[in-house]
Order: C-alpha cells, then sequence, then structure tokens
C-alpha cells in the first residue's frame, strides 16, 4: 500500500520524530532516519551556528532524509531558515507561528515544507498556506501546547475533513496501538515526542529521562496558559507556579519565577526538580530508555499488531446482534 506520507519524505515508515528543545540533535535524527523513520532537529534551543553543528553531524551519521523543526517565534528563525537551507536541508517542519510567514521561501527554495498546528481551522490555513504537510498536535503533548485545548482524538478527524494535504498525528502518542487509532481517525503518519526523549540516542540528561521513566499516569499539567501553554510533568517549580496561577499573578511574575533558561535547566542539566520538565500526557506509559532502533521495531509491530480491521470486523459481525 502506498502512503504519502512516506512519499513525501522518502521514509520507510510514515513515523516522524518531533523536533524538542534539549533533546533533538544530530545523533537521535539520525539514530530515527536510519531506523526507517524521519528524524527532526529541534532547533528551538539553538542558535544557528549550533544548528548548523548538529544538521553536519546529522549528515555524518545518516545518509537518509532528516529534517529540522523550527518555532517561528524563535528571535532565531529567519537566520536558522537560511542557515538549514544553505547546509543542504531539504525537509522543514514549522512550528509556533503564521504558516504564511516561511512558506514561501523554503518553497522557492525547494524544500518540503510541513507546519504544526492545533485546530482544525489552522490545518485549513496550512494548506492554503501552500504546505506540503501539517501536523495536527493535540493538548496532550509535552511542550508548548495550542490554546485551543483539542485532545487528538477529536482535532484529527476534524482536520481530515478539513484538509487533503498528508495529515500527520500528533500527541498522545507512545506506543503502536497510538499509531493504529491515529490512522482509524485519519492519519497518514505520527509525530510521536516524549517517547522518543526517553531513548538511548536523545541529548537529554539521564535525570530528565528517568524523571519520564517514573512518572505516573497524571503526572503532568498545562501551565503558563498566561504566556504560552505549556504542559510539564509536576515539582517543585510547577507548584510554584500553580499557586501563582491560582491568584491570577501576571504574566511578569509568572516570568520572573521560571527564571532563565527554565527548561534547559530540566531537560539538558538535570535539575528536574526546579526547572521545566516537558513532557507529554504518556509519560505514564513510559517504562524504559531503549535505543531508538529498538523503539523503532517496537512501534511498527506493535502498530501492525493493533491494525483495528480484523478486530471490528468480528465485533460488528451480524450474529452479535448488529445488521
Amino acid at each position: 500500500m502506498k502512503n504519502r506520507v512516506c512519499e513525501l519524505f522518502k521514509i520507510r515508515y510514515p513515523i516522524i520524530q518531533g523536533g524538542m528543545v534539549w533533546v533533538s540533535g544530530g545523533k537521535l535524527a539520525a539514530a530515527v532516519s536510519n531506523a526507517g523513520g524521519l528524524g527532526l532537529i529541534g532547533a528551538g534551543s539553538m542558535k544557528p551556528d549550533l544548528l548548523r553543528q548538529h544538521i553536519r553531524k546529522a549528515k555524518m551519521l545518516t545518509a537518509a532524509p532528516f529534517g529540522v523543526n523550527i518555532p517561528i517565534f524563535s528571535k532565531y528563525a529567519e537566520s536558522q531558515v537560511h542557515t538549514a537551507i544553505d547546509e543542504g536541508v531539504s525537509i522543514f517542519f514549522m512550528s509556533a507561528g503564521s504558516p504564511k510567514r516561511f512558506t514561501p521561501i523554503l518553497k522557492e527554495a525547494g524544500c518540503t515544507v510541513a507546519h504544526v498546528a492545533s485546530s482544525p481551522t489552522l490545518a485549513k490555513k496550512c494548506q492554503d498556506a501552500g504546505v506540503d504537510a501539517v501536523v495536527v498536535e493535540g493538548f496532550e503533548a509535552g511542550g508548548h501546547n495550542g490554546r485551543e485545548e483539542l485532545t487528538t482524538f477529536v482535532l484529527v478527524p476534524q482536520a481530515r475533513d478539513r484538509v487533503d494535504i498528508p495529515l500527520i498525528a500528533a500527541g498522545g502518542i507512545a506506543d503502536g496501538r497510538g499509531i493504529a487509532a491515529a490512522f482509524a481517525l485519519g492519519a497518514e503518519g505520527v509525530q510521536i515526542g516524549t517517547r522518543f526523549a526517553a531513548t538511548v540516542e536523545s541529548s537529554a540528561s539521564a535525570q530528565y529521562k528517568n524523571q519520564i521513566v517514573a512518572a505516573g499516569d497524571s503526572a503532568t499539567r498545562l501551565m503558563l496558559k498566561a504566556l504560552i501553554p505549556v504542559r510539564l510533568i509536576r515539582n517543585s517549580l510547577t507548584e510554584r507556579l500553580h499557586a501563582l496561577e491560582a491568584r491570577c499573578a501576571s504574566g511578569k511574575e509568572l516570568e520572573a519565577e521560571l527564571g532563565e533558561n527554565a527548561a534547559k535547566r530540566a531537560i539538558f542539566d538535570g535539575e528536574v526538580d526546579q526547572g521545566e520538565v516537558e513532557a507529554g500526557e504518556i509519560a505514564g506509559m513510559i517504562s524504559d530508555i531503549p535505543s531508538t532502533g529498538e523503539l523503532m521495531r517496537r512501534l511498527v509491530s506493535e502498530a501492525l499488531a493493533a491494525a483495528p480491521g480484523d478486530a471490528l470486523r468480528e465485533a460488528f459481525r451480524n450474529e452479535n446482534g448488529f445488521s
């Protein structure tokens, strides 16, 4: 069977590793691409020169396609775009901003462009702006989220009804069951973040990875809606922020409590009690830190085993009382 996501990015499996700050360096991106998926370098935590280094590292580690994820709100976004183009990157996943800003530049350079959206309306705007694919991300996802608070389960089918371009589901996907569910809802590929954050090749600290593994089924909380909504694993910092939010503290007060480089402190430096431990709700499903190759093999085999066709046919047989 042909799959438009695989054909678009020239990959074996329609599995994309999310571009996460302080997690998705050249090593992780290359490992995912070598395993048949599409690895993304997360440029959100990188200055242009560092992004250049990670692109070159990924090129040394893989001959397979890989891409970069660039948050449009970043002050370095424009220079990151040109740096990546100069380094020969041809796949761009853009997020956190208008698809109209960089899509014309990237298409003129001959690049393939995907854009992350948090609502069916924005997904349609992405298609109208000329992107090649759209990622619709439910607010189960870790890190920064849209304000609409639409879950993946309702977002994907509504977006499928609004767009004709390849549709990629993200948020709340940690195993093959989630992949099969996303396809049943109308997706043609999946983007997975937190599960890839807890792998050997992830550039995150051991403390951060272990925090994900130790997380329970209700470990995360959506915070900082007065700034930019972000899903975090609960710790001392989130409790202080929650207390501030409960009394309707100003954005400046919240920023002061966060301090400098809150995500880096937790994810890269390992200060998991005093920094932003960004992770999705699926953290409660993660119990190990495998290699990327092992995780990819697991995801593919689980997805094939969870494919709903036979189970649905059996459930809705006439003999069971359905007509």
